[in-house]
């Protein structure tokens, strides 16, 4: 792998928590009204991820998200070490944007954020989320060429901000720099393990589901 595929990777996971970050500031300083400020992130969400993809997709595949990654490795796409790479890179990318999310907006450079979330119905949400993205990518991926994968993916995300009562993580690297933001958008570092387990299952689900709808039996 090329170091521009990493570099992409790093990039792309960056700017998508900087993103959900600070269209969450930006939503609290501009208005108090709760569904108005939801509205402003998934619309923000749902712009940068159509950008993202669209840009990066044909450097990296834009995974922007482990479960992505780990379902990649399970359909033997990449490499294990390819896999774990990916998943580093990611991580790092997501807490980057974080801290610069936080300081454009004068908030200290690493919070920590106090909404925890633990709730079994947060849980269920975080599965039914992740699993719908894994199965629109591995489905809407093997039609005409994916090209409409970066709007598909950017659409399922937008929405189900809206449909699940966790207003949709989907994603272990970007939950977890979000502990590191007491902002609209954070989530408590110790609500964090169950909501990455919970999209790990989530992914594994969608996968078999994308598969079941792919057999030709």
């Amino acid at each position: 792998m090329k170091l521009r595929t990493f570099l992409a990777e790093l990039v792309g996971t960056a700017i998508l928590a900087m993103a959900v970050v600070g269209s969450g500031i930006m939503a609290t300083n501009l208005t108090k009204d709760i569904g108005l400020q939801l509205f402003i992130v998934a619309f923000a969400t749902f712009l940068i991820l159509a950008v993202l993809i669209q840009m990066l997709g044909p450097i990296s595949g834009a995974h922007f998200n482990p479960v992505v990654t780990v379902v990649a490795l399970i359909n033997k796409s990449i490499s294990a070490v390819t896999a774990l790479n990916y998943i580093l890179t990611q991580v790092v990318g997501g807490l980057v944007g974080v801290i610069i999310a936080n300081v454009m907006f004068k908030l200290p450079a690493i919070g920590s954020s106090t909404h925890a979330k633990t709730s079994s119905n947060l849980l269920l949400s975080e599965v039914v989320a992740t699993a719908g993205l894994i199965l629109v990518i591995q489905i809407i991926g093997k039609q005409n060429e994916g090209r409409y994968v970066p709007l598909a993916v950017a659409g399922w995300i937008g929405s189900a901000y809206f449909f699940t009562s966790s207003t949709t993580f989907a994603n272990p690297a970007v939950t977890f720099a979000r502990a590191f933001s007491d902002t609209f958008t954070g989530i408590e570092l110790s609500s964090v393990p169950g909501f990455v387990i919970a999209e790990l299952i989530g992914a594994l689900i969608g996968l078999g589901i994308a598969k079941g709808l792919s057999s030709e039996r």
